[in-house]
């Protein structure tokens, strides 16, 4: 029997193959009142396709009178909400803290490496460890603490997971920085997941996890092995250079940068070995100067692992430790871990297949593990077109609907080509009612991570015409 278009979407969702399991992990963590579930909207608006008016899923106004209840606290929602139930599913999952992970793997070998290299003088670990602080802050936690300007592009919207104008998503671990240091904590790792509107590649997920690392230094403890250091001054009031800032000397910033370099180097060595090649590349961050991004050379081709520099005083300063200097780093543990473990697909971390786990339970955290690829067949590709709203709908809010919508099935998402028509308000003011803008085109390529699963065509097919009736009431 041949379906209609109509029946084909209403069949995808009676049989579940929108949002089953991740509205089913939601469920049991969180309780979300500020948008209908997908598969409402996707009902509602299938409704509506043979001919009802458009409705948007939900108003600025109703937004403003629900809640969501996030890992035992209650957040009103806003008009400036835009964090979706597949992410809010990730919430808790803490995979770093999960045993024989790779991701818990990685994090041990960094912890066991900081504990056994720097101790204190009665023997004990010189960086403490903070693995479980909430995701959930604010936006002076993640932005203003790292006096991040309130027009920098990582603010926008477009590219967080915001629960209100004031809470949020954190996008990196250094949001816990102020606080840890304001405590009076001169050295510690802090590790975490973060969140962040992203690309949909093999080496993108719109959830990963950070290891951040922060250490402080008075003047006695940066000058004490320097041979007639007795007269060495932490700060100076001077002008900012590209190589220091305008209130550090350069022999605090220089010793501070090679601390910093020395104790990476280290680090990296550890987990990699000795033959690695390493270079150093300046580069800028708001919260740091100078700057430095570390890259190794993995199969030929220089890869970014980390960022790290001189932390800026201004925010030291405002912490309660004016009187010190300091360096900060923040690494990806599954860009380390895809390298160390030879793991091709961001994807597989989440993977609940035993044929993926059972590769990583190993007695010694240190073991050489090279990961054994579970699927064996090709993806298939789909490709879609469709007009954009103007100023209203961004590529990251497509990769949200994609990943909303196909979840793990989709491997990889490419603009293949675009085009804005010379009078665009005219020609698609007939074509689309009040939408403007331009037309862009877009490749699909799924793929599953499980070894058991091939995918036939119907399953991307249903997806695939899911989204482009999702994208119609735009």
């Amino acid at each position: 029997m041949v379906m209609t278009p109509d029946e084909h979407f209403m069949c995808a969702i009676c049989r579940g193959w929108v949002k089953k399991a991740a509205m089913a992990a939601v469920s049991s963590l969180t309780r979300v009142t500020a948008r209908p579930s997908v598969t409402r909207l996707l009902s509602v608006w299938a409704r509506r396709a043979s001919g009802g008016g458009r409705k948007a899923p939900f108003t600025p106004t109703e937004a403003s009178s629900r809640t969501l209840e996030l890992l035992g606290k209650s957040y009103p929602l806003d008009a400036h909400s835009n964090v979706r139930e597949t992410i809010l599913a990730k919430v808790g999952r803490s995979l770093h803290n999960q045993r024989q992970h790779p991701l818990w793997l990685i994090k041990e070998r960094v912890k066991d490496h900081f504990f056994r290299q720097y101790r204190n003088r009665p023997r004990t670990p010189l960086f403490s460890v903070y693995d479980d602080l909430c995701p959930v802050v604010t936006t002076q936690q993640n932005f203003d603490s790292l006096l991040i300007p309130t027009d920098h592009p990582c603010r926008k919207r477009d590219d967080n997971y915001y629960i209100n104008r004031t809470h949020m998503l954190r996008s990196h671990t250094s949001a816990h920085q102020s606080d840890l240091i304001h405590a009076g904590l001169d050295a510690f790792l802090v590790v975490g997941d973060v969140y962040r509107r992203d690309s949909i590649d093999s080496l993108h997920y719109p959830v990963f996890h950070q290891l951040e690392g922060v250490r402080l230094f008075s003047g006695h403890e940066l000058f004490a092995n320097i041979q007639d250091g007795g007269d060495l001054q932490l700060f100076e009031q001077s002008c900012r250079t590209a190589h220091k800032q305008e209130t550090h000397t350069m022999e605090a910033v220089k010793l501070v940068e090679f601390d910093l370099k020395q104790t990476l180097s280290k680090l990296i060595t550890h987990l990699f070995g000795d033959r690695l090649e390493i270079r150093w590349v300046d580069c800028y961050f708001p919260f740091t100067h100078p700057s430095f991004e570390m890259e190794i050379n993995f199969q030929g081709k220089w890869i970014e692992v980390l960022g790290c520099g001189v932390m800026e005083q201004q925010l030291l300063n405002s912490a309660g430790a004016s009187e010190k200097i300091g360096w900060a780093f923040g690494l990806g543990l599954e860009r380390l871990a895809m390298i160390l473990y030879n793991i091709p697909d961001i994807r597989l971390f989440w993977s609940e297949n035993e044929e993926f786990l059972e590769q990583f339970r190993v007695p010694d955290i240190n073991e050489n593990i090279q990961f054994q690829p579970l699927s064996k067949y090709p993806p298939l590709i789909n490709d879609i077109s469709f007009w954009l709203p103007s100023g209203t709908f961004t590529v990251n809010d497509f990769y949200d609907l994609v990943r909303t919508i196909g979840e793990e099935i989709v491997e990889k998402v490419d603009l293949i080509d675009q085009y804005e028509h010379p009078n665009a308000d005219a020609a698609l003011g007939l074509l689309l009612s009040a939408h403007s803008g331009g037309q862009n085109s877009w490749r699909k390529e799924y793929r599953s991570c499980n070894s058991m699963r091939h995918l036939y065509g119907s399953k991307p097919d249903l997806v695939s015409e899911i989204i482009a009736r999702w994208l119609h009431f735009l």
